[in-house]
């Protein structure tokens, strides 16, 4: 089973990338035997605003990253997607790289980590409305991230005790929920 770990934020200095790594990590050390991971950087990725000619839902992708995105999301069974809080909101980056596709996202399970000032659970709120659109899979398997702000100044993300059983219990309901 392939799960693909979002980093839902592009700008500088973000903590979602380490937040990412840590989920990475952590992953490949104590599930390695029965799932394979993988790091998808919207940064890297650097998708546009969405401006397609067709609607995502038609799957006629006419931009050549368009086309793309959905070969590589096509690929996963799973997804974590790590967001900022912006605003009440989530990441726009995000969005639009949800909203970039269509059939690619049916049917799959989505999990979610949010962080910000409310330990991202608007973030996670929003999301969730924009996934159930897309028939994803919801699992309820989340992870709200306290103290963000006070435990965002090493360079890597340290995570605490609750955070690790709930990563474990997240990768149980992916799996349960994952068509191979």
């Amino acid at each position: 089973m392939l799960i693909y770990i979002i980093v839902g934020s592009v700008r500088e200095g973000r903590t979602a990338i380490k937040v990412a790594n840590w989920v990475f990590d952590y992953l490949k050390q104590h599930h390695q035997s029965s799932i394979q991971v993988e790091l998808i950087d919207l940064k890297e990725w650097n998708l546009a605003l969405f401006a397609g000619s067709h609607p995502p839902a038609t799957g006629i992708y006419d931009l050549p990253k368009q086309q793309a995105w959905a070969d590589k999301i096509a690929q996963a069974h799973a997804f974590i997607l790590i967001s900022p809080e912006y605003n009440h909101g989530y990441s726009p980056a995000l969005k639009n790289a949800l909203d970039y596709l269509g059939k690619e996202w049916k049917n799959k399970p989505v999990a979610f980590i949010g962080y910000g000032s409310t330990n991202g659970s608007r973030s996670i709120s929003q999301i969730r409305q924009v996934t159930s659109s897309l028939d994803m899979i919801d699992p309820n398997a989340v992870i709200e991230i306290r103290d963000i702000f006070k435990r965002n100044k090493e360079d890597k993300f340290e995570p605490n005790e609750f955070e690790i059983k709930a990563l474990d219990g997240m990768v149980e309901k992916l799996k349960k929920y994952a068509i191979n």
